[in-house]
Parts: C-alpha cells; structure tokens; sequence
C-alpha cells in the first residue's frame, strides 16, 4: 500500500476531541449524530483543524468500527495514480502493472474510506468518483467492466469552499450535493481560544510520556504569550509547539524565552485601532527572509504535511516575486535556499501547480530594480535611498 494511505485498525487507541468551548462541544453532538446512519459525510475546515480525527470518531462510533477505515489523500496522487489507488488495476493495463491489484475501495469493503482534500480532484477524478458513488461498482484501469459492488461508507474532507468551486465549475454540483448529506464543519483553534490551555496540557503530557521526562510546568507570562497567539496552523501548530517547548524545557518549567520565534513575534494588541490581518504567507515571509530561516524547512515540510495550502505557497511565491521583479533565481537567494537549488524549486512549484507567472511582476517604467536578499532585510529594518533601493541607515 502507497504511502499516501494509512488504514487505521479497529483497535487503535482511543481518541477524543478536547475543549470545553461551546464551538467543540457542537461538533462532538454532530459527530454522534453522524455515527448513528450510515449518510456520507463532508467535512470542512481549514487545513490542521482535525478533520480525520472527527473522520476517525464517526468511524469509531458507527457500526463500521469493526471494519477498516482507510484515509486517501486526494492532493498527494496524480489523476492516474489516484484512480488506481481508488479502484485498482488488472495485469497488463499499463507499464509495470505485473499483476491484478484491488484498489483502496475494495479492501475497505463494510468499513470508511476518508477521502482527504477531495476538492484538489480533477474533473474526471470526479465523474468516477460520482458514477462509484451512485452504483457503488468497482472497475478496475484496464478492465472492461465491473469487477463487483462493495459497501463502503465516504467521508470527505477539504480545506476549500466547495460552494465557490461548484460556482466557478472547479466541482461538480452532482458530486457535491452526493457527497454533502452531512456536513460537519470544524472551527479553527482561533475561533475557540478557550480550548487552548486543556489542548496544550494534553500534547505536553504525551510528548512528556514519549520522551520519558517530567510533565513541564508553563509560566504565566508564557502562558498568556501562548493563549493570544492566533495560531494559523490550528491544531496541528500547537501540538508541534507543544513536543518543541517538551524538548526544550530547562528545569521543568517553560519560560517566555522557550516560546517559538513566531510566537513571540506576534503583534502587540492595539486598542485604538484594529491591526490589520496577515496572512499565513506574510508570517512565512517573515521567517524566511526575516528570520532567515531556509524555504525548506519553513515552508516546504509543512506544505509536504499539509499544515500549509496551495493558496498559501502561492501567495508566498508572489510576495517574494514582487521583491525580485520576477526574477526566480533572485527568489531562491531571497528564500535561503542555495542556487543549485533553482531547478529542484521551480520543479516542485510546477508539480504541485504552485508556480507563479512572473512576466506580471517585471520590471516596467518607473518600477525600483530587483532587489537582492540583504536589501529586502535592510529595507525592513528602515532606511531608503534615492533610486528606490534599500540600504541601512547611515550613521550621523
């Protein structure tokens, strides 16, 4: 089995949504009201909230439990290789297909199959994944006819409004109203702030438990850094926190000085006027250019382990063209990461259809020249001089 799926026993251990925020207690309402049928289910929300925990409660809770429930991530396959992961192939259907294999949808039979980031399939994806949904007949690539009718339940997952995509024709309306029996939405963590605390004693105690060490204590000016932090990544965020504060913890108690950079950089309240939003690609611009943090293991590692969306690379791509005039190899000085490293870049952004136009952002009448790495940094830290390029101030 490709590693772009994890089957989860019947036995695994148990898992539990934590909160007491009015926001959690209503979806574990909804996830009991899910396991009670057996109606597909669709949920929704940003990327880190839990969804496949909430998949794996519904699941656990049904009459299913006893079956497999196995998670497909949409985004990770291509068109081809999800299809064969899906419905499996016969021998001989394409290069190196030696033998028959059944598909992901066969080996879950009387079980769950999780279908993850479901709006990053292609519309052809789509059409077969409609025509399952209404006969539930598997056909294998290569066969010339259904090969048998299996009884699974789909539970389907995305970080995207499936509403503005079925409105700009990315998705088809049939396979949304077919999949949208239940919809279960997830809030993010900022939406209920008051879960925080409880959610960070409990990855602390794991994390503490993993590393054989003593259960951390956390200051009160730590604590309060960390429950007015907004947390873009959601859940996931704070439990990579939490195993980071576990490991650097000096005398069992964590300090404001053992708080994440980005924590720590996170703007002041204001009460005569509202700061304006940032994005999750203005804080990934801050790390890597600021921070000088390189692209790979700020952005890249929680792309590859969807902490980060498609609309959150590009966004970024696009903030750092706009610093280097379009220029991609200016861009890969400007993200940290070395110059052999251009191909390897622009290869992985054209894979994951992230890569950027950058004829928009060139040079034109008028327009500053590129600017190089420092000039960015030293730009952020003040001075300017007469041709629109940045430098430090210089001493009275």
């Amino acid at each position: 089995m490709s590693a772009s799926l994890r089957t989860m026993s019947p036995h695994t251990e148990p898992i539990k949504l934590i909160g007491i925020s009015p926001a959690i207690n209503f979806v574990r309402d909804e996830v009991d009201y899910a396991a009670r049928c057996d109606a597909k289910v669709l949920l929704t929300g940003e990327s880190g909230v839990g969804k496949e925990i909430v998949a794996r409660l519904i699941h656990a809770g049904s009459e299913r439990r006893h079956h497999p429930l196995v998670t497909v991530n949409c985004a990770a396959l291509t068109e081809t290789l999800l299809e064969t992961e899906l419905f499996g192939h016969v021998r001989g259907s394409f290069t190196g297909a030696f033998r028959d294999r059944t598909g992901v949808l066969e080996q879950a039979n009387r079980g769950t199959v999780l279908m993850d980031e479901i709006g990053e399939t292609t519309p052809r994806m789509q059409g077969l994944l409609l025509r399952f949904l209404e006969t539930g007949e598997i056909q294998r690539v290569g066969a010339d006819q259904a090969a048998a009718r299996v009884n699974v339940r789909v539970i389907a997952a995305t970080n995207r409004n499936l509403v503005d995509a079925v409105a700009a024709k990315t998705f088809r309306d049939d396979l949304y109203y077919r999949l949208n029996v239940i919809q279960l939405h997830i809030p993010s963590l900022r939406e209920r702030m008051e879960d925080v605390p409880a959610m960070l004693s409990h990855f602390l105690e794991l994390f503490a438990a993993e590393n054989r060490v003593p259960v951390p204590a956390i200051s009160p000016d730590a604590m309060d850094m960390l429950t007015s932090y907004k947390w873009p990544g959601n859940v996931r965020e704070l439990k990579n926190v939490a195993e980071r504060l576990v490991i650097r913890s000096r005398n069992g108690i964590i300090e404001v000085q053992d708080l994440p950079h980005i924590v720590l950089r996170q703007e002041p309240h204001r009460t005569s006027q509202a700061a304006p939003a940032r994005s999750r690609a203005d804080d990934l611009y801050d790390r890597v250019v600021l921070g000088r943090e390189s692209f790979w293991s700020a952005v890249y590692a929680p792309f590859m382990s969807r902490d980060l969306t498609r609309d959150d690379l590009r966004a970024l791509v696009r903030k750092g063209l706009e610093q280097t005039n379009g220029s991609y190899r200016l861009l890969t000085e400007l993200f940290r990461m070395p110059i052999g490293d251009y191909k390897r870049f622009l290869n992985f952004l054209r894979k994951h259809h992230c890569h950027v136009a950058f004829q928009q952002f060139r040079t034109i009448p008028g327009r500053p020249v590129p600017m190089t790495p420092e000039d960015v940094v030293e730009r952020e830290n003040g001075s300017h001089r007469a041709d629109g390029r940045w430098k430090k101030p210089i001493s009275a």
